[in-house]
């Protein structure tokens, strides 16, 4: 197995970095990217040494500071300053593995020849993704607009010797860490700190994360809601192809399929059955889950344009003899992707509860709350308040960000994103949605054992197995939390073939 990637103009998309972070590959540059970085520094220090005029984040302060022109001999200082004015995150760390996509993205970016930093920056941030050291990042503080820059000044600091790392398990100072490796700090150029700072790596990283784990719980979603559907002794037909031929919305063709081939030769729900109908949070999988689909579609082909850009400011084009001072670093787009999947995830949330709400009222020959002995044993009639509870949660944190923007700057950036809150509060959705459809899964296998389970397809039955083994029959009343949990992490490290997740 190839343990390499190489950073070139190679298109970066969701299976090939899901492929670089499962297997561990190093990052390196490749040949062509190495000349656009060298190439573009080149170019720049040209500027400066023919050029007096002032060029915006170049030999100028930032943001309403661009009109104050700094001379030469500070430009170094400027940069470092820029790096440690900015380092003002607060709130929560930002977990590690999406520390590690930031550097990955950075590099991505700073790769094309479009930002004039030094060719020893970008392998030094290579240097920190290949030996897991990854800076002590906050989640608080970014607009989503002139980039992500607190953020991105904390990703930064490690390379001036400032901030701090996790290196080893440990919190360190970055300090320590270059010592150990015998590293000495960047000596930062012109335009360098701003090269770093600007850019929308921080909500795409998050967006990136996000996606690839709201794939999977989509694809859980379908099979958890299938093992309900069967559990309830629902009805295959409104899962006919012929039914969305004729309303032919990618995502719900696609959920109907799935869910048919889950339930594939299924002898329960073959047999006939005494209703009609069944409610629409059975009977309307295809079309609810289908819409979240084809929302992931829409964000994914969002943060694969944005993956694949130059996000930082002032750019620099060699050919064209330019330098221009624009406005890449705004993440609208990235703001309004993300708000969209939140959405769209809550809603996965919301009608797997309306599953687990009917599972456990008693109905089609199911005991109420799913135990024998109901009134003696409370059964699982709490871990729907608690999937009551969570649904509500995520219906206040799918408010969308990017309806707000606050003037910052003196009025110099009078328009941002908040991307980055976008950002953070869509992950905690995804990670609510996870507790829902754990607690689905608790309560679709408890409804089960009910039934005729032997009767089940061939897949539903070998996935019921590998549940068996974390999750037993519960009897009578006992502490669920712990249940609940294990149902949960189940869903977390249940592997799923990567093919199936993107088609």
């Amino acid at each position: 197995m190839d343990r390499h990637h190489y950073i070139s103009s190679e298109v970066l998309n969701l299976q090939l970095i899901y492929d670089i972070l499962g297997t561990q590959k190093k990052l390196y540059l490749s040949e062509e990217a190495t000349s656009n970085i060298e190439k573009c520094r080149k170019f720049l220090d040209q500027k400066l040494e023919e050029q007096q005029a002032p060029i915006y984040g170049i030999n100028t302060g930032f943001g309403s500071l661009c009109n104050v022109k700094i001379s030469k001999e500070n430009l170094t200082k400027l940069q470092e300053n820029l790096m440690m004015s900015h380092a003002c995150g607060t709130g929560e760390m930002v977990p590690n593995e999406i520390v590690k996509l930031m550097l990955l993205l950075k590099v991505q970016s700073l790769s094309y020849g479009h930002s004039g930093v030094q060719l020893c920056t970008v392998e030094r941030l290579i240097d920190f993704y290949n030996n897991d050291i990854l800076p002590v990042v906050y989640q608080q503080g970014s607009l989503g607009a002139s980039g992500d820059l607190a953020p991105l000044a904390h990703l930064s600091l490690p390379l001036i010797g400032k901030g701090e790392v996790h290196y080893k398990g440990k919190i360190v100072p970055s300090e320590e860490v270059l010592k150990e490796f015998n590293w000495k700090p960047i000596s930062l150029q012109s335009k360098e700190g701003l090269a770093l700072l600007n850019g929308t790596q921080f909500m795409s990283a998050y967006g990136v994360h996000i996606l690839l784990k709201s794939y999977k719980l989509s694809y859980f979603a379908d099979l958890i809601g299938s093992l309900s559907l069967e559990a309830f002794d629902g009805r295959l037909d409104p899962f006919n192809a012929l039914v969305h031929l004729v309303r032919p919305h990618k995502g719900q063709v696609n959920t109907a399929k799935r869910v048919s081939e889950f339930l594939d030769d299924s002898e329960l729900m073959a047999q006939p059955k005494k209703h009609v109908q069944d409610p629409y949070s059975f009977r309307c999988i295809p079309q609810v889950h289908g819409a979240t689909k084809d929302t992931l579609d829409f964000a994914r082909k969002t943060f694969k344009t944005e993956i694949n850009s130059v996000t930082d400011n002032p750019n620099i084009f060699i050919a064209e003899d330019a330098i221009i001072s624009g406005g890449n670093f705004h993440g609208q787009p990235l703001a309004l992707a993300l708000d969209y999947m939140s959405i769209a995830m809550a809603e996965l949330g919301n009608i797997s509860e309306r599953r687990t709400f009917q599972l456990v009222s008693g109905l089609r020959g199911l005991p109420a709350f799913l135990v024998h002995d109901p009134g003696l044993n409370s059964g699982l009639m709490i871990p729907q308040y608690t999937a009551a509870s969570i649904v509500s949660q995520n219906k206040q944190l799918a408010t969308p960000a990017s309806i707000d923007s606050i003037v910052s700057s003196n009025g110099q950036e009078d328009h941002v994103s908040m991307g980055a809150n976008s950002a953070t509060k869509a992950l905690r959705v995804i990670d609510n949605l996870t507790t829902i459809l754990g607690i689905e899964l608790l309560n679709a296998a408890q409804a089960m054992h009910f039934r005729e389970r032997e009767k089940t397809s061939t897949f539903m039955r070998s996935f019921l197995d590998a549940y068996d083994q974390v999750v037993g029959f519960i009897k009578s009343d006992e502490v669920l939390r712990d249940d609940i949990m294990a149902a949960t992490d189940f869903i977390q490290s249940f592997e799923v073939d990567s093919a199936l997740l993107f088609e």
